[in-house]
């Protein structure tokens, strides 16, 4: 059974590069990102995890924790950190989870038997402060993430859970977002004093509460 967005991300106990962690204890009152990479000493993970170390900050200041995966033991993680920061410029400051056993990535659907029976996609799993998923996206192991539209979701999914908004195309932090549906025009005189743009009257357009 898939995992799907409003599931309960499962719980697990394993090893990383940072001691043992149980998933949902070492989560706390933080949102998450987990995500797997193919094998250690490969050129696009090497590029992907010195990415996410170098934008760590950004994930902090959102009160983002970030956990990554792939199916090598641990001292393999370790000889490969050094790589990541010799060729990226930034030292691994997250865990990365040791699946040597694939435990993790079977009970998270990591591995795709189409497209390796040995090793995961590229998986993203972004879990809010209450365990359950909020996003899913699966990349195929040939392409690298990008990490800055992972910041971007993030700053939609913690507006929208604040507000009564979604974030239309393109969206980024600052720009203006919609009231959404099931607020009803009196309803969003209250919410949103400053008042609104009407473009249909399902569609109106309201600069970024909070900002």
């Amino acid at each position: 059974m898939s995992i799907r967005i409003g599931d309960t991300a499962p719980d697990f106990t394993a090893q990383t590069t940072e001691g043992t962690i149980t998933f949902h204890e070492w989560l706390g009152d933080s949102w998450g990102v987990l995500f797997s990479h193919p094998k250690d000493f490969t050129p696009v993970c090497t590029t992907e995890l010195g990415e996410a170390a170098r934008l760590k900050p950004e994930f902090d200041k959102r009160n983002v924790k970030i956990i990554g995966l792939s199916v090598d033991p641990s001292d393999s993680h370790h000889k490969w950190a050094e790589d990541i920061a010799e060729t990226q410029g930034h030292a691994l400051n997250f865990p990365v989870i040791a699946d040597a056993d694939k435990k993790v990535s079977d009970l998270y659907e990591m591995i795709h038997p189409n497209a390796s029976d040995t090793f995961t996609v590229r998986s993203v799993f972004v879990i809010g402060p209450d365990k359950k998923v909020k996003l899913t996206l699966t990349y195929p192991a040939s392409t690298g993430r990008n990490f800055a539209e992972i910041l971007r979701v993030i700053d939609s999914l913690q507006l929208t859970a604040k507000y009564s908004v979604a974030t239309p195309v393109n969206w980024k932090d600052g720009d203006d977002v919609i009231i959404v549906p099931a607020v009803s025009d009196e309803a969003a005189k209250e919410k949103f004093p400053g008042g609104w743009k009407t473009i249909k009257p399902y569609l109106r357009v309201v600069p970024q509460p909070g900002k």
